[in-house]
């Protein structure tokens, strides 16, 4: 799939509202560590800490969930990954305590046979329960509790666990929690019993609370056991939808960085709204289609909101489009388009989609207009994960406008994010015929073939694509995204310092290109393991652009594995407010409330986990 880096250091790789590749730059991240040969996690060394950070709020496998990757070094790997539904014998041990009665003789220890007792009747409540007698088992361990002495808390703990399982094969969960807690008073780190109370919780909607015990267990298990990792991930998704839904509904709009904007229509090669204005039309007349003069007036607000564009006086633009649309104005269609145009890049789709679908509804509209717009509104729609409205809209932009350019260049990019790697190079191939000087096409398609055979260990295919780069940035040497994806490929490649020149020339031919720097920063922090040189260019690139999400993502994953949780919030708080769609805003949230029960879980149990 096409990763969220290959959208942002583009900048102009991808429609900006296709989100579901915007969202996916972990999976570069992790791609690039898993092909590492630095990392020999067969030898059981693991991974550097730095890479840790990197891997947090990787979308695959565990997903979100993956924030928690804090100590996978750890040589030893998790003996069970099935469902825990037996009872047990023993519990995990209380830290410090010495299960006295196990060393000291009947005659120094007067509880003894109480004990004896409520072992027996624990051992007759594991025989109902593996029998499928949960009613009965439950009371032979209620025997169990009540004759347990309360000096011996490691037993007693297992036998309030063991109830608790009992009662959640009933589906009691309230019980379940209730006696996963007492459990887990006895015995602070009990990993069973956090976990079952964490299943429960979730049961209950208390997502919080499942959050901080399921983080427990995550760390305590050293992050080898599959379901707490699933679990996680699952409680995460769910609260970041669910405050991303309650946050993005009353969100104030707010107006990309003008580098932001500027990138974004520059990916378009063939949309009359992004063309600057004619030389009579920043004067009082205009020309019609028959080549007359026809008098534009101060009312044209198209025309104002064009010339603010040039200005990039942003702000101004929707205002102006308004008038122009209300007035009913020659330049109706222009308008809407451009007006939706600004509604999507401020992130409000409810307000962009009306606008679209009247321009793909305009019979007499300039076929370039409706083609743009089905680019655009086929864009959202796979921002929204809609994939069949999304196909539809660029198949039916290629009817209506095969000679576009920019129809194949963005449906190649959507077929990417399908993982149908050969109708998207087809797509590119269509781009490049009918634009033999498009640079970006060029590259993109090197990227989706090498992404093929690196993915598909084909190690010729890879050195093709490798070529292909090297001719695209030899025949382009002013196209910044060529120097910028050959370096992703190199960085796979294990070729550092040759992808560190790329991103220098693309810094060169792009200084304003925060997103740049960012990945420079990464590259800094995988090869040298050069915390301060990475977190400078990161900083650099928030410097340049205030509103790049994407730098206070990376900066907050960066200060979770360093320990500093309250500055990561901090961070994910930052790109939140500046996230461009509710399902980016969700995955921001996630990232932010695994940070959060982190903090949490620190305090409660004292499990403050390695740094950098």
């Amino acid at each position: 799939m096409l990763q969220r880096d290959l959208a942002d250091n583009t900048g102009r790789g991808i429609c900006a509202f296709a989100h579901a590749a915007r969202c996916l730059l972990t999976i570069r991240r992790l791609e690039i560590m898993a092909a590492s040969k630095l990392v020999e996690l067969e030898a059981g060394t693991g991974l550097p800490r730095w890479q840790l950070a990197l891997l947090i709020g990787a979308p695959i496998a565990l997903g979100v969930g993956a924030i928690y990757l804090w100590n996978r070094s750890r040589k030893k790997k998790s003996k069970a990954a099935g469902e825990r539904k037996t009872p047990e014998g023993s519990a995990s041990p209380v830290q410090g305590q010495d299960v006295a009665h196990r060393n000291e003789s009947p005659g120094q220890n007067d509880g003894i046979i109480p004990l004896e007792r409520a072992q027996a009747a624990k051992n007759k409540g594991n025989k109902y329960f593996k029998a499928g007698k949960y009613e009965n088992a439950i009371q032979c361990y209620t025997e169990a509790i009540g004759l347990c002495p309360n000096e011996q808390k490691t037993d007693l703990s297992t036998f309030y666990q063991n109830r608790a399982a009992a009662y959640e094969q009933q589906l009691q969960w309230t019980e379940v929690v209730q006696d996963c807690s007492n459990a887990v008073e006895l015995n602070p780190r009990y990993i069973k019993a956090l976990f079952r109370r964490a299943k429960a919780l979730e049961k209950l909607d208390n997502k919080k609370e499942c959050l901080e015990d399921v983080t427990a267990v995550c760390i305590l298990e050293a992050f080898q056991n599959q379901l707490s990792m699933l679990l996680a991930d699952r409680v995460l998704k769910q609260l970041g939808k669910e405050k991303a839904k309650e946050k993005y509904k009353n969100r104030e709009p707010m107006m990309p960085s003008p580098q932001f904007i500027k990138s974004y229509f520059s990916s378009f090669t063939d949309d009359i709204i992004s063309k600057p204005l004619q030389k009579g039309e920043k004067k009082d007349e205009d020309k019609d289609n028959e080549g007359e003069a026809a008098e534009v007036t101060e009312r044209s607000g198209y025309l104002k909101a064009k010339q603010y564009m040039e200005e990039e006086n942003y702000d101004k633009i929707i205002s102006e489009c308004t008038k122009e649309i209300d007035s009913a104005g020659r330049y109706m269609g222009e308008s809407l388009l451009l007006r939706a145009t600004f509604y999507l890049l401020i992130g409000n789709a409810t307000a962009a989609q009306p606008d679209l679908d009247r321009v793909i509804n305009m019979p007499h509209a300039n076929v370039k207009l409706r083609a743009n717009a089905l680019i655009k509104r086929g864009s959202m729609y796979m921002q929204q994960q809609q994939p069949m409205l999304s196909t539809q809209d660029f198949n039916m932009a290629a009817e209506i406008d095969p000679g576009n350019p920019d129809v194949f260049h963005h449906r190649g990019q959507l077929k990417i994010l399908l993982d149908q790697v050969d109708e998207a190079v087809g797509d590119f191939d269509e781009c490049i015929r009918l634009r033999p000087d498009s640079a970006l096409a060029q590259a993109q398609k090197c990227f989706a073939l090498y992404r093929q055979a690196y993915t598909g260990n084909n190690q010729s295919q890879v050195q093709i694509a490798i070529d292909g780069f090297q001719d695209v940035i030899r025949r382009f040497p002013q196209c910044a995204e060529g120097y910028a994806l050959y370096a992703q490929a190199l960085t796979d490649q294990q070729q550092f310092g040759k992808a560190d020149e790329m991103y220098d020339r693309c810094i060169e031919l792009e200084p304003d290109n925060a997103t740049t720097y960012v990945h420079k920063g990464l590259l800094q922090l995988q090869w040298r393991q050069d915390l301060d040189v990475g977190l400078d260019l990161i900083n650099k690139a928030i410097e340049i652009d205030n509103k790049c999400d994407f730098a206070y993502e990376t900066m907050g994953t960066i200060e979770v594995q360093r320990g500093n949780l309250d500055k990561a919030i901090e961070m994910f708080n930052k790109a939140i407010n500046l996230a461009k769609s509710e399902m980016e805003m969700a995955h921001l949230y996630s990232l932010c409330d695994a940070a959060y029960a982190q903090t949490e879980v620190a305090r409660k149990y004292g499990l403050k986990p390695p740094t950098l």
